[in-house]
């Protein structure tokens, strides 16, 4: 039976520290079984805590797996990418969603863009042009 899918990446923010690194082995890996990430020496871990933390993952639909022999190969649904800009976009929606005025959470945004990096203002406002431009296409 095919398992499916949810479309959108989980959030990273819902991973502890261990899935994360595990997450962050398979990527390096591109796919693996438990033998081949213990192979690896990244995580540090017993084979069995191994093997229960790339469960979890799937079971968060982070990985998927197939049978191969008595083992399951696990490789990433979702690229490192795609996992952050779902984190970032959850974060964003939460923040927006929060206030009463949805101007206040922006203007944290711009805010914080600014102590990061004045360049990523300019970026910004071609991002929110280029979708303006976009929204008004489809209507």
């Amino acid at each position: 039976m095919k398992r499916q899918y949810p479309s959108t990446p989980p959030s990273l923010s819902e991973l502890g520290p261990l899935e994360q690194q595990t997450l962050e082995a398979v990527w390096a890996l591109k796919d693996c079984t438990v033998a081949e990430l213990m192979e690896d020496r990244t995580l540090g871990v017993a084979y069995t805590t191994a093997m229960t933390t790339l469960d979890r993952l799937y079971r968060k639909h982070l990985l998927s797996r197939e049978l191969e022999g008595r083992a399951y190969r696990y490789k990433p649904r979702f690229t490192r990418e795609e996992m952050v800009r779902g984190t970032a976009g959850n974060i964003i929606r939460q923040l927006l969603g929060s206030a009463t005025n949805a101007t206040l959470p922006l203007s944290y945004l711009v805010e914080a863009v600014t102590e990061h990096d004045i360049q990523l203002l300019d970026e910004l406002r071609q991002i929110a042009e280029l979708k303006r431009r976009e929204v008004n296409k489809h209507r």
